[in-house]
């Protein structure tokens, strides 16, 4: 994890790099708030600390410029102005975190895991799943298996899609009415039995070797043998 410290003072800066870099981070140090926006929007870092106080351009004010040019990097700030406008001020600025000097390293350490946290992106989910001969594309909303086009209702197709994101996983019954049906109770029907059915009549039928299986006392198993 790469961050960027923005502190004017030597002897905390000293320190803190020291303390982020013996806890397992990469960091960079701007002395001063022109080169810390510089850095800030030349690079790409995974989270920024920042002193509220700097020469030549003050924190919130980086913040605002960072914030109104789209960078949505996670900002701690860092200041000796504790009180809760100070504190109000800064979050309203765009900064994620507010810790008041001095403080505990291990409280900043903490923080900033928290922050990372917040700010990592899921990945997108794949538009495209194969599965042997199989292939769904999400986004156009088709299934083929073996060059076959295989037609599936709404209901049919969110069901299959579930499982194939979890091929090779033993999906449970609870998973599938949270999942797929958005129940969090068992309407005690056979409304699992029925779909699933269904899908293997239109995904199995005709083809030597059945993708869909039941785990016997766990649930279902989307897999290729």
């Amino acid at each position: 994890m790469q961050l960027l410290l923005i502190e004017d003072d030597r002897d905390a800066a000293g320190y803190l790099v020291k303390a982020l870099t013996e806890a397992g981070y990469r960091v960079d140090h701007a002395a001063d708030g022109r080169d810390g926006l510089f850095r800030a929007t030349e690079n790409q870092y995974d989270g920024i600390v920042a002193d509220r106080m700097l020469p030549y351009l003050d924190g919130l004010t980086i913040i605002e410029i960072l914030r109104k040019q789209g960078n949505r990097t996670p900002v701690l700030i860092l200041s000796a102005l504790g009180s809760v406008d100070h504190r109000v001020e800064g979050l309203q600025a765009g900064g994620d975190d507010y810790l008041t000097k001095p403080f505990a390293l291990a409280e900043l350490l903490a923080r900033i895991e928290a922050l990372l946290r917040r700010g990592q992106v899921a990945p997108a989910p794949e538009m495209k799943l194969r599965l042997a001969d199989l292939e769904m594309d999400v986004l156009a909303r088709t299934v083929t298996r073996g060059g076959r086009r295989i037609e599936l209702t709404a209901r049919e197709f969110k069901l299959f899609e579930y499982l194939l994101r979890r091929a090779g996983q033993v999906v449970t019954r609870t998973m599938l009415l949270e999942g797929v049906w958005d129940l969090h109770f068992d309407p005690q029907t056979n409304v699992i039995d029925v779909h699933l059915s269904r899908l293997r009549q239109a995904v199995d039928k005709g083809f030597d070797k059945p993708l869909i299986h039941t785990v016997r006392g766990a649930g279902y198993m989307l897999r290729a043998d």
